[in-house]
């Protein structure tokens, strides 16, 4: 089940932004919004869908129901040319895809818990292949040649098909009728009262501006090495031919700076540790801004490396310090409040905000009625995402003040 349900995910996510720019000639704000539709849904839907698996539907079936309206969602979206259609398309296929990342977490949960396995020690090695998935894809739609067609969808809508069908096979997890979960604690707003403490407005407030940067390398990523093909000197280097290949080495990355969380949180604190992650974000695109598929593959290889620090020490870090900071009552609404200001306002300011940047830095020309691109200058674009990294990295070590680590805060 982890593994079909980031394969579903991981066969389009990375090299959709490509797809759409060089084949579909979308520019770089289109590209951009349709990349916000997840924060969009991330901000409604896995709310609404966990009211609905907690009073009236088995999560199971509501995992299998969301995965077949997204197979056809997909398959629908690989027939389209246009903006319009193909915004409103991908906007369904992520209003029901993104439940399903929590819904598949409960339904592990309750099979391990059914079973009396511990969910601390047995539940990591299950979802690692949720990444391992996520990487096959990605390599099955590279070295297949549909990194820059519309089968990528193909592949990700019969993959979703087969999850669906599946999905009604799993153990059964029936809907929880004894919490009394209220409609504000589902979206995560009963939480809200945090903002009143000074410290957690501010964390809040960063989270969010680093979620505008998560999506933003598998928005463009793609995008840009493909762009190399039409140097010469680059158009046959492993780089342009595999771009999604190279690419795949940031989920690798992830996997190794997971298990490297505990150590730097016992050394460093959670504080540091959050910064570290800024840093990181500053060299992934910063490294962007100045490597080649050439002579500097060295350094995109290496920005590939540091996004598993970039990504996985803010969120997982931010995650345990939200689970420290709060209460047993508001907790999970605490969680599903960090979720919404990372990936949902945060993913829907940064996907049409790079795409600004992007457009301002790229010149189009109508060719047949059509917006053709001319030129774009991506070593300025991957630099002003990189010194926005760093301003949030500078004006959070002056504003976020907390002292404690890991250690401290547990003895508290």
């Amino acid at each position: 089940m982890n593994f079909l349900q980031f394969f579903v995910w991981g066969a389009w996510l990375i090299s959709l932004g490509g797809y759409m720019g060089r084949n579909l000639h979308f520019e770089g704000g289109q590209i951009g919004a349709i990349f916000a539709t997840m924060g969009i849904a991330s901000l409604i839907m896995p709310g609404l869908i966990g009211i609905i698996a907690d009073k009236w539907i088995n999560a199971e079936r509501l995992l299998g129901i969301c995965h077949l309206l997204g197979a056809s969602f997909l398959f629908y979206a690989s027939t389209l040319t246009g903006y319009d259609e193909m915004y409103w398309a991908m906007l369904l296929n992520l209003m029901v895809y993104m439940p399903t990342l929590s819904l598949a977490n409960t339904v592990s949960y309750n099979a391990l818990e059914n079973n009396r396995f511990d969910i601390v020690k047995d539940f990591p090695p299950i979802r690692v292949w949720g990444t391992i998935g996520f990487i096959c894809a990605m390599w099955a739609v590279d070295l297949t040649g549909f990194k820059h067609s519309s089968a990528q969808l193909y592949v990700s809508s019969i993959s979703a098909l087969f999850l669906g069908i599946y999905s009604f096979t799993l153990p059964k997890c029936p809907p929880a009728k004894s919490e009394n979960k209220t409609l504000l604690s589902s979206f995560g707003l009963d939480a809200l009262v945090l903002f009143k403490r000074r410290k957690m407005a501010i964390f809040f407030f960063f989270s969010m501006l680093l979620g505008a940067a998560l999506q933003i390398t598998n928005s463009y990523g793609d995008l840009f090495l493909s762009s190399f093909k039409e140097i010469p000197q680059y158009a046959d280097s492993f780089g342009v031919k595999h771009s999604v290949i190279l690419l795949s080495i940031s989920q690798m990355s992830e996997t190794l700076f997971i298990l490297a969380i505990p150590f730097f949180l016992r050394r460093f604190g959670i504080k540091q540790v959050m910064l570290i992650s800024m840093i990181a974000w500053v060299f992934r695109f910063g490294l962007f801004g100045v490597g080649n598929p050439g002579e500097g593959l060295p350094l995109l290889i290496l920005s590939m490396i540091v996004y598993g620090m970039a990504f996985d020490f803010f969120n997982i870090s931010g995650s345990l310090f939200v689970e420290m900071e709060t209460t047993p009552q508001i907790r999970a609404s605490a969680q599903g409040l960090f979720f919404m200001m990372t990936n949902g306002l945060g993913a829907i300011m940064g996907g049409y905000a790079s795409g600004a940047v992007v457009d301002f830095f790229s010149k189009y020309a109508i060719v047949s009625g059509q917006s053709q691109l001319i030129s774009r200058d991506w070593h300025s674009i991957w630099l002003i995402f990189a010194a926005y990294a760093l301003t949030i990295a500078i004006f959070f070590t002056f504003a976020f003040n907390y002292k404690n680590g890991l250690k401290t805060v547990k003895e508290k």
